[in-house]
Order: C-alpha cells, then sequence, then structure tokens
C-alpha cells in the first residue's frame, strides 16, 4: 500500500493524484485529513462515499495562505484579524462564500458559506504548495468513528481507499481544529478544538458566544450529536471502573484499575493529554472490553475539546 516517506517524488505522486481526482490522506498537526480536490466535484464526492459521511455535513477546505483564501471566502476585518494571528494553525474560519467561488458546491453541502483553514504542518503545507490546488479534507476515517492521528490509523479505517499516505508521524496536537464562525453580529464557536477559547478571546479582544445547536443541516464539521465514537460504549464521569471495563485515566491522582487503563497525562497537562487522546480512545477500544469508563477531565482550556469529543464520543448512536 501507499503508505510513503514525504520524499520529493512522493510529493510530486499525490500531486498528481490530486489532479487526477483521487483522494490522499495527509497529516496536519491536529488529525490525519482525506484530502480531495475542493476544485472537482467528482472528486469531492468521492470523499463523502469513501467515509460514508452525510453529504449535509459540509467539509472544511485547506489553503495554503490567506491570499489563497480570499479567492473563495469573503474576509471581513474582524476574519482577516483572526487569520493574521492564528494562521497557519489549527482555526479553521465559516466565511460567506464569493459570488463566483470555484470551490464545488459539495464542500459547502448547500450552505451558501464555506469553510478555510491554513495548516501549520509541514508535510500539509508541501502538499498545497506542490498540488497548488485548494484541498478539502475532513478527518481520515469512516463517519462518525474516531479521528485518526498516524498513517497507521488512517490505514486502519480506510485501507486501500486513499491513492496515497503520506506519513507525517504522530500528530502533535491530536484534536481537531477550532470552528469560528464570522457573521455581522461577532464571531462564534461552532466547534471547540486545539485552538483554546482562552487564545482567541485574548486576541480580540472579546468573549466569543457558543453555537447554541443545531437546527437542520450543521454550520461546520463536527456539529453532529454521535460523533468520534469507537466501537465500545463510553460511560463519562466515572471514578469507579467496573470489571471488564477499559478505563481511560487523567492526572497524577488517578484511581487504580487491573483492567485495559491509558492515563491521558499523568501530570494532568491538557496539551498532553489532547495529542494522546484519539490514540487512547483507539488503544482501549481494541481491548474489547465492551465499554470504556471516563473519568472527569477539566473542562479549560483544551479540555473544552477533549469534553466535546467525550460528550459527541458518548452519544446515543
Amino acid at each position: 500500500m501507499k503508505i510513503v516517506a514525504r520524499s520529493e517524488n512522493d510529493f510530486s505522486r499525490a500531486a498528481l493524484a490530486l489532479a487526477a481526482g483521487e483522494l490522499v490522506a495527509f497529516p496536519t498537526e491536529t488529525v490525519y485529513g482525506l484530502g480531495a480536490n475542493a476544485l472537482d466535484s467528482a472528486a469531492v464526492a468521492g470523499i463523502f462515499a469513501a467515509k460514508s459521511r452525510p453529504r449535509f455535513n459540509p467539509l472544511i477546505v485547506h489553503v495554503h495562505d490567506f491570499g489563497a483564501a480570499t479567492e473563495y471566502a469573503a474576509f471581513s476585518t474582524l476574519a482577516e484579524e483572526l487569520a493574521d494571528a492564528f494562521w497557519p494553525g489549527p482555526l479553521t474560519l465559516v466565511l460567506p462564500r464569493l459570488e463566483n467561488c470555484p470551490l464545488s458546491p459539495l464542500v459547502s453541502s448547500g450552505l451558501d458559506t464555506v469553510a478555510l483553514r491554513s495548516p501549520a504542518h509541514k508535510v500539509a503545507r508541501r502538499l498545497l504548495e506542490t498540488a497548488q490546488l485548494p484541498i478539502a479534507a475532513p478527518s481520515a476515517n469512516r463517519s462518525g468513528r474516531i479521528s485518526p492521528t498516524s498513517a497507521a490509523d488512517v490505514h486502519a479505517e480506510l485501507g486501500d481507499v486513499p491513492a496515497i499516505i503520506l506519513d507525517g508521524g504522530r500528530c502533535p496536537i491530536g484534536l481537531e481544529s477550532t470552528v469560528i464562525r464570522v457573521t455581522e453580529d461577532g464571531p462564534q464557536i461552532l466547534r471547540s478544538g486545539a485552538l483554546p477559547r482562552e487564545e482567541i478571546e485574548e486576541v480580540l479582544g472579546r468573549k466569543l458566544s457558543s453555537f447554541g445547536g443545531i437546527e437542520g443541516a450543521p454550520l461546520s464539521p463536527g456539529q453532529l450529536a454521535s460523533h468520534y465514537a469507537p466501537d465500545s460504549a463510553i460511560r463519562l464521569g466515572a471514578t469507579d471502573p467496573k470489571p471488564g471495563e477499559a478505563f481511560l485515566t487523567f492526572g497524577p491522582d488517578a484511581p487504580p484499575f487491573d483492567g485495559p487503563t491509558f492515563n491521558l497525562s499523568e501530570s494532568g497537562d491538557l496539551q498532553e493529554a489532547a495529542a494522546n487522546f484519539f490514540h487512547a480512545l483507539r488503544a482501549l477500544d481494541e481491548t474489547a472490553a465492551g465499554s470504556i469508563a471516563v473519568m472527569p477531565i477539566p473542562f479549560e482550556g483544551l479540555g473544552e475539546a477533549i469534553n466535546d469529543r467525550l460528550q459527541r464520543a458518548a452519544a446515543e448512536r
């Protein structure tokens, strides 16, 4: 299979595959993405088919820089401020599509907005430079499943579906990007993620509002009630794991347990916990315990995004 090691030839092959309408998996600083030429509707449709993803769930389009993004969306002064502060990086901006936007309508799932991000990972940036295309790329896993943070995870999820998997090692952040919608009423978080709310608020000098719920189709990725789910059931707020369960813990005061256990961060570091999160869920799921008990995790900084993922993973499927 096509897990490759990022040579000059590998990037050229990946760029040619994208131009030909094929799918390419690649790492970002957040999670691995399953990429297609965002200008090609047939290629974008291939993403939805490969992931069994509902067509009403929009995609993030990855661009190399701010200049490229302005070819597809209208940037207000506030949106420019956010891009200047956090691009390249783990921030996705949901903005009005330009009237003659050349992106496939499928990336927006019928909405008049488009989700754009400029990733920081050197492999993603090299791919964008080589391909000279905007790349639509949700996480490289089956819809609703645990997001992949390594090339091996992608292969386990999708097999030979991608023409090429560019191997960039483990993703350093390990949680999807934060998604912000910028409107006339101000910025609003649609999905908490790898960029903590507090850092955005510090730059803007104002509080961010949170999206209050879904009415109809999602406004961005990551808003479905059930998402990021392992095969095992998830039991939240657990301090007393039961026999036969696996135990996802956090911090130095985690209670001892004889069954399968994974501590996200023994020191209580939320950044380390975020980087380990999806890897830990996948590892515990593979123990075939059938249920994963999860310790409480602080609801601050990256803990907001971790708790968001846990609540969706635990939702009725």
